[in-house]
């Protein structure tokens, strides 16, 4: 899988080429989904995507829904090409799980905001709270929404200070789910290239 910057149909696969490409590299693919996969808390799970996570999930659909039409391709890539981080930010798939439906239920309309009280902190810097669901509101009076997309947009001196190896929390002050917890070092080196 070519990472370029940009995703176009011209820099995608073929179904043929990307059914090949699956077999030998889905294992890959997998690791460097989980690499970028900080847990908060035992319920909130931030998957931070990056070129690779997006690449594969367009390629997915199409393989799934067997697209190989242009138009097709092109709606694939207008839905998710916007999760891709662009230099400034990291951006996440946010994830609130809790196995037992009902307890999920009960959670939900516990948390609602969740979303807007998650962070990230650079050291040395102030904390950038999420900004969430720039495509479509996910909560409403009732609930939150148990997937949520998410941007966390870095200054400059941020972006500086993680290339030069500053550590970074992420976290939540959530009132009904407060946690924290410190960015391992091998996450926080695939975040870090994901940054100009």
């Amino acid at each position: 899988m070519q990472v370029t910057g940009k995703i176009t149909r011209d820099s995608l696969m073929t179904l043929e080429a990307y059914s090949k490409f699956r077999k030998d590299h889905k294992k890959d693919v997998m690791a460097h989904r989980q690499l970028r996969s900080v847990h908060l808390g035992e319920h909130i799970n931030l998957q931070f995507e990056s070129e690779t996570s997006i690449r594969y999930q367009i390629q997915e659909m199409l393989r799934i829904e067997k697209i190989f039409e242009e138009e097709g391709i092109e709606q694939e890539i207008e839905a998710y090409a916007p999760l891709m981080p662009d230099g400034s930010n990291w951006k996440a798939t946010m994830l609130i799980e809790y196995p037992d439906v009902n307890e999920r239920k009960r959670e939900l309309a516990r948390l609602i905001g969740v979303e807007d009280r998650t962070f990230v902190e650079v050291e040395g810097h102030a904390r950038v709270y999420a900004i969430a669901d720039e495509d479509m509101d996910r909560e409403n009076d009732e609930k939150t929404s148990a997937v949520h997309f998410v941007r966390f947009e870095l200054t400059p001196s941020m972006c500086a200070a993680v290339k030069a190896g500053a550590s970074v929390k992420v976290g939540c002050d959530h009132t009904n789910y407060p946690a924290h917890v410190t960015v391992a070092p091998e996450a926080l080196a695939s975040l870090a290239s994901d940054l100009r």
